[in-house]
């Protein structure tokens, strides 16, 4: 077996995570399943060069994260000053969309489908990956256009928009990954998953005059 440095089995590693964790889940996932999968004859490979599964986990949604960051960067700024909750949704769900172009990203999406609870929106302190990140902008931007709920009701329609963002998203790469035909062609699920988040997040609060 011909020797390979230390980035490209890094890299071997971050592939074969994808595929593992996208199967079994992160949690469940056997670290062994992935070392073989990568090709890999040293056992405590994933401990050499991550650290720990926790470590490894957060290089895979690293390089989930960059793609996103790279497509949804000119959305962002192309984005009026005063754009409303329809146009900051629309940028997030094409970025997100994007994952959809090959497997390699659509078992990224199955796979933090099962992070979104770790926002920390709920609490007032994002997960440390939102800080800085265009992601983190477009979410504060959605916080300033919903200024008007109660602040209880903001932060928890926000995180409940982001997981059905992410479950459907999750839901579609499954059906690419397994050769199913979805329901709707892509355009239509885009357009229809932008509109329900948004009369979601702007639906009446319950109770208020």
């Amino acid at each position: 077996m011909a020797r390979t440095s230390g980035p490209e089995t890094r890299e071997k590693l971050i592939r074969a995570a994808e595929e593992i964790f996208a199967a079994q889940g992160p949690d469940g996932a056997q670290l062994r399943d992935i070392v073989r999968l990568a090709g890999q004859s040293n056992p405590s490979a994933v401990q050499y060069h991550f650290g720990s599964r926790a470590g490894l986990l957060d290089a895979v949604m690293a390089g989930r994260q960059a793609r996103t960051e790279r497509v949804m960067a000119p959305l962002l700024d192309a984005l009026d000053a005063d754009c409303g909750v329809r146009e900051l949704i629309g940028a997030l769900v094409t970025a997100e969309a994007s994952l959809l172009a090959d497997d390699r990203g659509c078992r990224c999406l199955r796979i933090s489908v099962r992070l979104t609870h770790e926002t920390g929106l709920r609490t007032g302190t994002p997960h440390p990956v939102l800080v800085d990140s265009r992601y983190g902008r477009l979410i504060a931007l959605l916080g300033d256009r919903l200024g008007d709920l109660p602040a209880p009701v903001r932060l928890e329609r926000l995180d409940l928009a982001l997981t059905l963002i992410g479950a459907a998203f999750a839901d579609r790469a499954r059906q690419r990954l397994d050769g199913i035909e979805p329901l709707t062609d892509e355009a239509f699920f885009l357009a229809d998953l932008i509109e329900t988040t948004t009369a979601f997040l702007r639906a009446p609060v319950p109770g208020a005059p």
